[in-house]
């Protein structure tokens, strides 16, 4: 027997991510994220998988993050609370070394060394002094106000920790060179950068009282990550070469400074590097010689596994739909350590051969957690709307459950991120709605990675004008096949999608209902209170016009759908400002209209917060567009 998923089984998820194989490429080491109901909180803990080592826990946690081997796979460094802390392989308790770490620990290739990025406190933080701020940057979401995040390395003999950097830095993660003499890292440091987001490539030696860091290439950029090639005469850099709105690739940056080289320009894919939302990993080398690159890009909704070899670019064949969201490679052992997501399980850790294609699970921690239950299907659907522009989706729904019902059309954030049919622990809603007969209804809209750059970029400087069609004509769609009842259709979204159900609402009649979670409603305040909102508004939007016109609070005179709004308190993206903007100008204007604030709750708390306001955020939706479409018992069925 099985049962569907529920809202409470949030509770029971235990997710692996980041896994990082060993040099030998036999064991990987990765993390599993649990949730403590008593504490209220998500749990973290290192465990560790081979062909020949069954899942085991190596530690407790609850806050260990960013595991990585040694060079010869004895001890794994990583991040506990903040903390750099290693831990033998062989067994033991693990124990503190360096200083507070913000980023990943990355070891010399002698392993005598481990680089790291901290961050320095913004001066007043902690006290009553004054806070004075010259620069934007000066706060990130999630951590607040930051002095930015500085170059330190540790000799792991003496525990001496050496500081490379200085300034208003925000430097990236280091990559050292072959011999061990260099660390490569991004940084923000032009002059205008804190308002371009232009992010240059530098190099400072790795000794103490060596020269100032140098930068290496155009300053007129944007570099996310940069590891050295091999021999050690180049770097290797994701990014872009501009500062337009569009997809990161693959860069050659010769030492000597001159301009980079694209590596696959006919590539039409963003390169997926990683991180909360955005399943990916940084590219890594198959070989000596650097010609051979594994990475990962985003391919109609899914993160998918390519091969540089030369020019030519290959997809390593994964079976049917499976998504990447984490990766590792031993070099010269033709294996790689894989975060793997499908149909039926939110991640699980494999070893994939890269010679066979051949993908061995080493765990089943989805199926653990949650036995006996059963995902909704998801189906796959395209709709050419009305300018020729095709729109790939995916509905969710109970396929016992009678056409005609309930519809809940859900969009997407970034506004570059996609959807993608794999089970989704975030917006358990989904489910839940599925179960009471409702259809759900995904749209990977224009702006979606995974359909080319020409797509990426059609909503840049035209936000809700250019893909309000990409929403409201494939609903039309669902409506004239009988399947939605088109007296019961909710909208919700969050981030830009919570922007675009504000925008939406306002100016179409389609929608009895409306939560909108983590909102945009002002753009122009947006531009000088979010943590990226001067580079968001000049790169996706344009002058201060185009902001006003672009702003769902400029035509919030035509909201008639009632309206739930969801928002964190700590939100540095998208500021709790612009719910309160929102909650204003309908209540002003009587429409229904609530406003949830969640305490302590950053712009990701959807994904990564406490549990108990994850669960509420589902709750409360579910609630609101059930309450706001049901039909009176007269007209309990439509015909």
């Amino acid at each position: 027997m099985t049962r569907p998923l529920t809202i409470d089984d949030l509770y029971r998820f235990a997710i692996p991510g980041d896994p990082d194989l060993s040099p030998g490429g036999e064991r990987v080491v990765y993390t599993l994220t649990t949730q403590d109901a008593a504490d209220d909180r998500p749990v973290t803990s290192l465990w560790e998988a081979g062909p020949s080592c069954p899942p085991r826990r190596l530690t407790l946690g609850p806050a260990d993050a960013v595991p990585r081997w040694s060079p010869d796979g004895g001890t794994v460094a990583f991040l506990r609370q903040g903390r750099l802390h290693l831990l033998p392989a062989a067994g033991g308790e693990p124990y503190p070394v360096g200083g507070e770490a913000a980023g990943e620990p990355v070891w010399s290739p002698d392993g005598t060394r481990i680089a790291y990025a901290a961050t320095d406190p913004a001066p007043g933080v902690g006290d009553a002094a004054p806070v004075v701020v010259d620069r934007l940057g000066f706060k990130a979401d999630g951590a607040g106000l930051t002095g930015g995040t500085q170059l330190f390395v540790t000799d792991l003999a003496t525990g001496h920790t050496t500081r490379l950097t200085s300034g208003d830095v925000h430097a990236g993660r280091p990559a050292w060179s072959p011999d061990g003499t260099r660390l490569a890292y991004t940084a923000a440091t032009g002059a205008d950068a804190d308002v371009t987001g232009a992010r240059a490539v530098h190099v400072v030696d790795a000794t103490p009282g060596a020269a100032e860091p140098r930068r290496i290439g155009p300053g007129d950029g944007r570099a996310d990550t940069v590891h050295w090639f091999p021999g050690g005469d180049a770097l290797l850099v994701t990014g872009r070469a501009d500062l337009r709105p569009g997809h990161a690739t693959l860069l050659r940056q010769p030492l000597d400074g001159s301009p980079p080289v694209p590596l696959a320009p006919g590539f039409d894919r963003n390169v997926m590097t990683g991180g909360p939302g955005y399943p990916g990993a940084p590219p890594l080398f198959l070989d000596d010689d650097g010609r051979s690159i594994l990475f990962c890009a985003r391919d109609r909704g899914v993160t998918r596994l390519y091969r540089l070899d030369g020019d030519r670019v290959t997809e390593l064949p994964l079976p049917a739909g499976t998504g990447v969201g984490g990766c590792s490679a031993a070099l010269k052992t033709g294996t790689a350590a894989l975060a793997t997501a499908d149909a039926a399980t939110f991640a699980e850790i494999a070893l994939f051969d890269l010679v066979t294609g051949t993908l061995e699970h080493l765990t089943r921690h989805t199926a653990a957690a949650l036995p006996g239950v059963a995902f909704h299907p998801v189906t796959e659907r395209e709709f050419t709307v009305s300018d020729g522009i095709r729109v790939h989706g995916f509905v969710t729904r109970d396929p016992q459950a009678p056409p005609g019902g309930p519809l809940l059309v859900d969009v997407h954030g970034g506004p570059h991120n996609a959807w993608s049919p794999h089970a989704d622990p975030v917006h358990l809603y989904h489910q839940e709605l599925a179960t009471r007969g409702w259809t759900i209804l995904t749209l990977n809209i224009r702006g979606s990675d995974g359909y080319g750059e020409d797509f990426y970029t059609a909503a840049v400087g035209g936000w809700g004008e250019a893909d309000e069609k990409d929403v409201l004509e494939p609903v039309a769609e669902l409506v004239a096949e009988g399947l939605a009842d088109p007296r019961r259709i909710a909208l919700t979204g969050y981030s830009y999608g919570g922007y675009l159900t504000c925008w939406l609402s306002a100016r179409s009649d389609v929608f009895a209902a409306a939560v909108p979670g983590g909102v945009v409603t002002d753009l122009r305040s947006l531009a000088g209170t979010s943590d990226v909102g001067q580079s968001l508004a000049d790169g996706e939007v344009g002058d201060d016009a185009r902001r006003e016109a672009l702003s769902p609070l400029t035509h919030a005179a035509g909201v008639r759908a009632p309206t739930l709004i969801l928002h964190g308190e700590a939100d540095d993206r998208c500021p709790v400002g612009q719910a309160e903007q929102w909650f204003h100008a309908l209540r002003a204007r009587g429409v229904p209209v609530r406003l949830v604030r969640y305490p302590g709750a950053s712009h990701l708390f959807v994904l990564t917060g406490r549990p108990s306001h994850r669960a509420d955020y589902s709750r409360r939706l579910v609630d609101w567009v059930t309450g706001h479409t049901s039909l009176p018992e007269t007209g309990a069925h439509h015909d």
